[in-house]
């Protein structure tokens, strides 16, 4: 009798804990609130934040203010407190290109990486570029050959995703250049065409390795890679212009209230910046504005800001708003490339990003079933009247589309929280990188539900005795062992 009621004591004690902490937050999430950052972040006159430009700044600096504001503390080595500088690079557009293998030349080039160039030099046939097929081959100074993708079946995206690691690869072993022939059809290749060969953000400095795609249907480079001739090659790119485009990533901190536990953090992120502006439609409207992506996510996270800076959790907190993310996830790069704080105090990285919803009932968590918070997170969704779920549309790939890779990379776990959706469909289309993805066209009622559900799941996450892994089996699991010494 005395066990079952000590046991009752506990369970009711730790539902009144739950729920005062659970009230704790609805003391700072405000519709109100959310409205007005919204309808700022996503108004016309910031005309789509694109990054780089005065409006996206002018974002920036907004965001530095709540947190400041909200009494969130500065990061030593940031600038004016919670400025992280990101020096991006823009590159025009090549105005002309081709490549020239033992007398056959082709102008069906795709420009991954590149700079102006006019340069003849021997090439080597390599396969599929893997790092086995360099085995007791010299490649220094010469151009390397290979087929695209690691077989016929690999379609254009995965085979984008495998260059990355064969550029790699080749630019180690010294090579001049990476040159993948494609298989690709001529509506794929126009496709793929329209978005590597135009103007470019990216980041680092200039250097003169090339990397390109050419169209297999635009000359037989495979029939003379395979004859045995020693190849010669003369590949010209020109047109390219390169200029510095300043911005940056806003950061602060909420130190944690635990002895032991504040050296965790949970990193709570998302990115500010959006597309921009483009040609009027039929309504005179050139602003993309980027309500639901990702002005909804950054919200979410000055909502996180406000709610920990007034109640702070037993682990610390590190906000992160990236730049760069609409030109390739490029704000989050740097930031786990040059880290305020050590990385392996980061003990999970929540990620905020949106496309769209179409399910208020719901709120889509990419990542949910991979790390050990999920009950945290299905336990906070539920409080707040949404049901929490695993991504829906995993042929989107959309784990490794927003900026929340980064940190899994390097082993931290890191689940993006989005808005409901059960698919992909037409309905996310109709919002997403459209002008119609506008403030005044959202459910404030759900996105209510959507902030509270988020700032429970952190508060939940952070104040929890075991801190958060990865699940074990997760392409990831092994770089979290790694990052925190963990033994297997």
């Amino acid at each position: 009798m005395k066990f079952l009621v000590t046991l009752f004591l506990l369970v009711g004690s730790m539902n009144l804990i739950a729920q005062n902490d659970y009230e704790l937050v609805e003391k700072t999430v405000s519709k109100d609130i959310i409205k007005s950052h919204i309808y700022f972040l996503a108004s016309d006159e910031l005309k789509g934040r694109q990054t780089g430009s005065h409006e996206g700044n002018v974002a920036a600096l907004y965001l530095a203010n709540q947190l400041k504001k909200y009494g969130v503390q500065p990061i030593s080595g940031a600038e004016k407190g919670y400025f992280q500088p990101v020096m991006i690079r823009k590159t025009t557009a090549p105005t002309s290109f081709s490549l020239t293998i033992n007398g056959s030349t082709s102008d069906k080039l795709l420009i991954i990486k590149g700079a102006n160039i006019n340069r003849q030099a021997e090439m080597v046939f390599l396969n599929h570029g893997e790092e086995k097929d360099y085995e007791g081959v010299d490649v220094k100074g010469k151009w390397v050959l290979v087929r695209a993708g690691l077989s016929e079946e690999d379609n254009a995206r995965s085979s984008i995703m495998q260059g990355r690691t064969k550029r790699k690869v080749a630019k180690e072993m010294g090579a001049l250049g990476l040159i993948e022939i494609s298989l690709e059809d001529d509506k794929t290749w126009r496709s793929l065409g329209f978005y590597f060969n135009r103007s470019k953000t990216v980041m680092g400095e200039q250097d003169d390795f090339v990397h390109c795609w050419v169209q297999h249907a635009s000359a037989d480079f495979l029939e003379i890679a395979h004859s045995g001739q020693s190849l010669g090659a003369t590949l010209s790119i020109t047109g390219i212009v390169n200029s510095e485009l300043p911005s940056q990533n806003v950061v602060g901190m909420v130190e944690g209230t635990d002895s032991l536990l504040k050296d965790e953090f949970i990193i709570y992120s998302a990115h500010y910046d959006h597309v921009g502006t483009g040609k009027p439609d039929n309504l005179q409207d050139s602003v993309f504005n980027g309500a639901r992506d990702n002005a909804v996510g950054t919200v979410t996270v000055l909502s996180m800001a406000e709610n920990l800076a007034k109640y702070p959790t037993k682990r610390s907190a590190l906000f992160i708003l990236f730049t760069g993310e609409e030109m390739g996830l490029l704000g989050s790069q740097y930031y786990v490339d040059h880290p305020l704080l050590p990385l392996e105090d980061m003990v999970f990285c929540f990620n905020s990003d949106n496309g769209g919803y179409n399910d208020k009932s719901l709120a889509t968590i990419i990542g949910l079933t991979r790390t050990t918070a999920e009950r945290n997170i299905v336990d906070a969704a539920k409080m707040a009247g949404l049901r929490a779920i695993e991504d829906p549309a995993p042929e989107q790939n959309l784990f490794d589309r927003s900026d929340n890779v980064h940190f899994a990379v390097k082993g931290i776990p890191a689940p993006t929280y989005s808005l409901g959706f059960r698919a992909f469909d037409a309905e996310i289309n109709r919002f997403y990188h459209q002008r119609t993805d506008q403030a005044d066209n959202l459910d404030y009622d759900y996105l209510h539900k959507f902030f509270l559900s988020y700032v429970y799941s952190g508060r939940k996450i952070a104040n929890d005795p075991e801190t958060p892994f990865w699940v074990k089996g997760d392409k990831y699991y092994e770089a979290g062992l790694k990052l925190y010494g963990r033994e297997k």
